[in-house]
């Protein structure tokens, strides 16, 4: 079955796509709970696998979501303090994840939020007017207290990245622990775009358990990446992206 095929099997058939690859599916898990994305461990059952999971069906702040109609704010600017990490690079079974070294961090709101981990989401989860992307990085940081803001970045054929190769050379060929490629160091800043201008919004983890109250800032200019990185992901990885959940009313902002 094509990769166009399980897209609109998964949900996507009335997005823009102009992908072409295939790939074997993956299933991960949170406690004893099986999860995937295909079949009847997949994202339209999570709410019926768990009760920890209840949010997946019953929530109405969900995440991605179809970014369309954003209203023009003056946001504050994200202040990004980024600094190298050692590549902690590990294959968890539904993603390729970088767990990040203590110290780097954005300050958003005057709130100080520290990375955490990036990882990938193939085919992309949020997408613009309808508009579906090659891909997705999400940068996760949490608060002292435990809030989480998540930069999402969208990648869209073209260029070869050459900052996103050294992750790509060290992918985990199966699910296992985390490798430390102690030669390898990787700068999160490298993966942002040029132009800093975002959308805003409050929503969830696009993973079970599916919380909510997660700070959203998705950037507006997609970065590049080549047809080749990308099929080299969807080889290892399947399809790992939930589709568009309801907005139910709530605002996204755009600067």
């Amino acid at each position: 079955m094509d990769r166009r095929t399980l897209l609109k099997l998964f949900g996507f058939g009335t997005l823009e796509i102009s992908l072409g690859v295939s790939f074997p599916s993956r299933v991960s898990a949170v406690g004893q709970v099986h999860w995937g994305y295909i079949g009847e461990s997949g994202a339209q059952n999570w709410g019926n696998l768990s009760p920890e999971f209840q949010l997946c069906k019953t929530g109405i702040r969900q995440s991605p979501i179809d970014l369309h109609g954003a209203v023009p704010a003056q946001l504050s600017p994200i202040e990004i303090d980024y600094k190298e990490s050692p590549l902690r690079i590990v294959n968890n079974g539904h993603t390729i994840q970088v767990n990040y070294e203590p110290g780097s961090s954005i300050k958003l709101d005057g709130q100080t939020f520290n990375l955490v981990q990036f990882h990938f989401h193939d085919p992309s989860e949020h997408t613009i007017d309808k508009k579906l992307f090659d891909m997705e990085l999400h940068l996760v940081h949490r608060s002292e207290a435990g809030a989480l803001a998540v930069i999402g970045v969208l990648l869209k054929q073209g260029q070869h990245n050459a900052a996103l190769q050294p992750i790509w050379d060290a992918f985990p060929s199966s699910n296992q622990p985390e490798q430390v490629v102690k030669t390898v160091k990787v700068n999160a800043e490298q993966f942002l775009p040029k132009d800093r201008k975002i959308y805003r919004y409050f929503g969830s983890l696009t993973t079970p358990p599916c919380s909510q109250g997660v700070n959203w800032i998705v950037m507006q200019q997609p970065i590049e990446i080549s047809q080749n990185q990308i099929q080299r992901f969807a080889d290892l990885i399947s399809i790992d992206a939930r589709p568009v959940q309801p907005l139910n009313n709530r605002f996204v902002l755009r600067s």
